[in-house]
């Protein structure tokens, strides 16, 4: 395996170890579960589970050391090699510090209220049609994910895409000024954690702390048609930043030209760069080709080859719970399911039900919604809800299925007629749900992760594949 961090480098950073760290360290890991042979492992206190409970776990799964606080360092060295430390989440930090000071990488963050996760992957993708690039496992996007991100950078890596998130002000400034990017793209603005932060405005200025650690020269990419935008580029100027745009309007250094439907997927004419540009992306929906353009031009400001980041795209797929599509049997057919179960804001949900109004049922088939509770909206939330009554009915939904209590404000204002059932929980719909599915029904579950649609999503996939084994 190729080594990622030597024992000296290692000490210089942590100090010595209690034993000699026989092999090279290959990786770094936070969890006994998915350890690798050659990982240092961090042993992190968490709000539910300590890392130094599963010390042990590690290194009969191959770790090659350990980074342990110092109380328990005496003990958990029979073992294996353990360094100790005063915090090992600052541990984790300092090494992630150490890991950004000597790789070659060109390096772009990303943030925003909706789309990080997707952007970061299609990053990931076109960079990695340019050279080795290293990006942001699943999202780990937090005051641990970030440093652990870092942690494992190669100093050889050409590229690197740091995904950056938070719940309140602050939280971002020291993430970024961990990660040093030399781009920053931010999304778009939405009302998402607005109960913590009080104000679409207050989460802009949240968002723009990601200029904070932006290297000097360095560019920021700003979506033009969003919320707050003259806000977040007064932000940039200010940190003195080249600005870079990209959206649908006029004058965006990206621009989406035109947009159609092509196998489950998009084709995509875009003016980025003073350069016409057409390329396949596969996801549907206008809100994923915005994002698709504005990380071609975030890949274009870190020096990438645009064709080549273009011609990549086409290997895109959304993932789970973000927008991934698959068919279940029905009693007399079948049925598409759309999972956008993962997480849920205003604007991400008026997405989804545009991207369930573009989907084409069968002959007999339906457009059905199934919605969950989207939380974190403060006062307004019931009211948030009931305004995507509106959504429902421009994009041709024929039936509405809810679970949650504020989700019962959206059952209400639906018209009459497209009211299937509302329950107080998911767990609470899925038999309604299954009961109505007919052949040629395309069927978007989405809701915050509190109110729990990914598990509703499973247990419809689940409930149709044994109905199918036993048929």
């Amino acid at each position: 395996m190729r080594a990622l961090w030597s024992e000296c480098e290692l000490a210089e950073v942590l100090g010595p170890a209690s034993a000699p760290v026989m092999d090279a360290v290959c990786g770094v890991s936070i969890d006994s579960r998915t350890l690798r042979e050659g990982d240092l492992f961090f042993a992190i206190r968490g709000d539910t589970h300590d890392g130094h409970d599963h010390v042990a776990a590690a290194f009969e799964a191959g770790a090659a050391a350990a980074v342990v606080a110092r109380e328990p360092a005496k003990a958990l060295a029979g073992f294996g090699p353990v360094f100790a430390a005063d915090d090992t989440l600052k541990g984790m930090a300092k090494l992630a510090a150490a890991a950004r000071a000597r790789t070659r990488a060109r390096l772009v963050a990303v943030t925003g209220s909706v789309g990080k996760t997707s952007v970061k992957e299609m990053l990931r993708l076109m960079l990695s049609a340019c050279g080795a690039t290293h990006a942001s496992a699943a999202s780990h996007n937090n005051h641990w994910g970030v440093p652990l991100t870092l942690a494992r950078l190669a100093p050889d890596a050409d590229y690197a895409v740091v995904e950056i998130g938070m719940n309140h002000a602050g939280e971002i400034t020291p993430l970024v000024g961990l990660a040093r990017p030399h781009v920053a793209i931010v999304t778009t603005i939405a009302p998402v954690h607005i109960e913590h932060l009080g104000s679409i405005e207050a989460i802009a200025d949240a968002k723009a702390e990601v200029f904070s650690g932006v290297e000097s020269g360095g560019t920021a990419v700003l979506n033009r048609d969003a919320p707050q935008f003259e806000r977040l580029r007064n932000a940039a100027r200010a940190r003195g930043l080249a600005l870079r745009t990209f959206g649908a309007s006029e004058g965006c250094d990206a621009r989406l030209v035109d947009l159609s439907a092509a196998d489950g997927g998009s084709r995509v004419r875009a003016r980025i760069a003073k350069r016409d540009i057409a390329f396949t992306l596969g996801a549907p929906g206008k809100h994923m080709a915005e994002n698709a353009i504005g990380a071609l031009l975030a890949a274009h400001a870190l020096g990438a080859d645009l064709e080549i980041c273009a011609a990549a795209l086409a290997e895109f797929s959304p993932q789970k719970g973000r927008g991934e599509r698959f068919s279940i049997p029905t009693p007399d057919g079948s049925a598409i399911v759309i999972d956008e179960s993962y997480n849920a804001n205003p604007a991400s949900m008026r997405a989804a039900l545009a991207l369930l109004g573009a989907a084409k049922p069968g002959p007999k088939g339906r457009r059905i919604a199934v919605v969950g509770d989207m939380l974190e909206l403060g006062p307004q939330g019931a009211e948030m809800h009931a305004a995507l009554a509106a959504d429902l009915a421009a994009n041709n939904v024929d039936l509405l299925f809810g679970a949650g209590s504020l989700t019962r404000a959206l059952f209400e204002a639906a018209p009459a007629s497209m009211r299937g059932a509302w329950r107080e929980r998911s767990s609470e719909l899925t038999e309604e749900v299954a009961r109505a599915l007919c052949d040629g029904d395309v069927v978007m579950v989405k809701g915050s992760n509190g109110s729990r649609m990914g598990p509703l999503v499973t247990a419809l996939r689940d409930r149709f594949a044994r109905v199918c084994a036993e048929g």
